[in-house]
């Protein structure tokens, strides 16, 4: 029986990248074992760094996999993020009728949006 799940994302800097889920996008450091592994918690997700190189595999790989993020208030989100150096693809905010979203980076190119759902 499945009792857990995570996303793992292999990242090429491990303190660099635990420093953009924790201090620029808030989440919280749920564990670290060394410079091995760390577990970063988002709302209903359990994100797993893991260093590639001598500690993993020795490329990033490309995944077709994003990571959303929901938000209320989304133009403030942004500015926050912005302030800590966060760049946002352009046209910035996309609204689908749906859903308004805006799209960015982590340090090794995983995509990452933020979305907020429109009223109904």
């Amino acid at each position: 029986m499945i009792t857990s799940a995570n996303v793992t994302l292999m990242v090429s800097d491990f303190n660099r990248s635990i420093n953009f889920y924790t201090e620029a996008l808030g989440l919280t450091l749920k564990a670290r074992y060394g410079d091995d592994w760390a577990e970063v918690q988002a709302p209903g997700l359990t994100i797993g760094l893991h260093p590639t190189g001598e500690r993993g595999p020795s490329t990033i790989q490309a995944s077709g996999v994003s990571i959303g993020l929901g938000v209320s208030g989304i133009e403030q989100v942004m500015a926050e993020l912005q302030a800590k150096g966060v760049q946002f693809s352009s046209p910035g905010v996309i609204d689908t009728g749906v859903e308004r979203l805006a799209n960015f980076h982590d340090p090794d190119q995983t995509p990452l949006y933020l979305y907020e759902m429109s009223p109904h």
